[in-house]
């Protein structure tokens, strides 16, 4: 549904959180009004702000703006139309402020995906009920307007896969590995020395952070309700500097993907390291930059690519949503009606695909006939085999299979240990076509 954007009347936002990304759209605000009051019809002010700290020297002039400690109350204040939440945190005083905002009938512009990944629909619902709208393309890959190109711009196709690049933080760490030949352990503090880490690292390097993004593009894509906890996710630091050269021997890179689709057997949600070609524009993304495709039946195959975080896009993407709504552009939270929505049945298994197997063999004669007889006996088939060099009585072995379930994989990899052949245990990535 649309309506016109009353003329002359300003739309006024209260902004609670003043850390990196809120300073950030305080500044667009300040720099921009012109250009964004020409582009809507109508000025976009800023009318109260919230933060922790007043105190706190923020490099920005925010004497003009009335100020609240509580965000609760910043979210009932008359003088408020659309309640800008970028404090972050899917509990307290986020949670309970936005739903404080709908409740007062004011519209929402969040960057918080883990809000929305853990109470999308229940939020979702309130706002609707209410006549209100959630807008949140800031809390998925940063400046790239993928909620939008989601929700807008594709949606008269069928999606069939949605897939990314959604952490730059983890792909800085992997490119960096690649590049200067370091470790994980020497990446990995390099990065916290840098601040490219949350304070709890594992949100970052554990999947979970680029989770949440993944299960609200899925929602949006497949028309289901939110489903985070379905999600398997596994992070990046399991992945050696050896697997990165011996995957770019054989012509790929390693990428902490996200990909989710739709099959027979329901909602696949990964989160997970995956070997990509080289040559892929996801093999070629570097640093902290973030990379989504989008894959219609009508449309064929869209690449999007930009910053994933930081104040100047992610302030971007918040604005992209004020400035929707100081437009009259007013649609469902998931690009549906919340109610709408259907319960997600998560797959039992993910669609079939070709796997790196990496493995430590004794260096005797009938070694790798016997992996090959237990892959065979699994029903995996190889495509491609190598040996490198020999260290002592043990050599190293990669194989790449034709495309097999994980099931399958996971059958042959129980078939090692009994022929007494392997050293440890392998290392198992899946290799996803893009």
């Amino acid at each position: 549904m649309s309506t016109s954007p009353a003329q002359n009347t300003p739309l006024r936002l209260g902004l609670a959180g003043l850390g990196t990304v809120g300073i950030g759209v305080v500044k667009i605000v300040q720099d921009h009004a012109d250009v964004i009051a020409a582009r809507t019809g109508r000025a976009v002010q800023i009318t109260a702000v919230s933060a922790r700290d007043r105190t706190r020297n923020r490099d920005a002039d925010l004497s003009a703006y009335a100020w609240e400690s509580d965000p609760t109350a910043l979210a009932r204040r008359d003088d408020v139309d659309v309640f800008v939440e970028v404090m972050g945190g899917h509990e307290g005083a986020a949670y309970d402020a936005t739903l404080a905002a709908i409740a007062a009938g004011k519209d929402v512009v969040t960057a918080n995906k883990a809000l929305l990944a853990h109470h999308g629909q229940a939020l979702a619902l309130a706002a609707e009920s209410a006549g209100r709208v959630i807008r949140f393309e800031a809390a998925v890959a940063g400046g790239i307007p993928v909620i939008k190109a989601l929700t807008e711009g594709l949606a008269g196709n069928q999606i069939r896969r949605v897939m990314g690049v959604m952490n730059g933080t983890c792909n800085y760490i992997l490119t960096r590995m690649q590049s200067a030949g370091l470790p994980y352990e020497t990446v990995f503090e390099e990065a916290r020395q840098l601040g490219y880490l949350e304070a709890d690292p594992n949100l970052d390097v554990g999947g979970i952070d680029a989770g949440h993004k993944l299960s609200l593009l899925a929602a949006i894509a497949f028309g289901t309700q939110v489903a985070f906890d379905a999600v398997e996710l596994e992070g990046i630091g399991a992945i050696s500097i050896d697997d990165i050269r011996l995957a770019e021997d054989m012509g790929y890179k390693i990428k902490l993907l996200g990909v989710a689709q739709m099959s027979g057997r329901g909602l696949e949600q990964r989160m997970t390291p995956c070997l990509v070609p080289s040559t892929s524009p996801l093999g070629q993304l570097v640093g902290g930059t973030n990379m989504v495709v989008l894959e219609g039946d009508r449309v064929g195959q869209i690449v999007m690519r930009g910053a994933g975080a930081g104040a100047g896009p992610t302030a971007s993407a918040v604005m992209g949503d004020v400035i929707d709504i100081a437009r009259g552009l007013r649609l469902p939270t998931f690009g549906q009606a919340a109610a709408t929505l259907r319960t997600p049945i998560p797959a039992t298994s993910a669609t079939a695909a070709a796997h790196y197997l990496r493995m430590t063999l004794l260096d005797k004669p009938g070694a790798l006939a016997k992996i090959a007889t237990a892959l065979g006996e699994a029903g995996v088939s190889i495509d491609q085999m190598r040996q490198y060099s020999h260290e002592g009585s043990e050599a190293t072995v990669l194989i790449v299979t034709h495309k097999a379930t994980r099931a399958d994989i996971n059958a042959a990899v129980a078939r090692f240990a009994p022929t007494g052949v392997m050293v440890g245990a392998p290392v198992v990535l899946r290799i996803e076509e893009v």
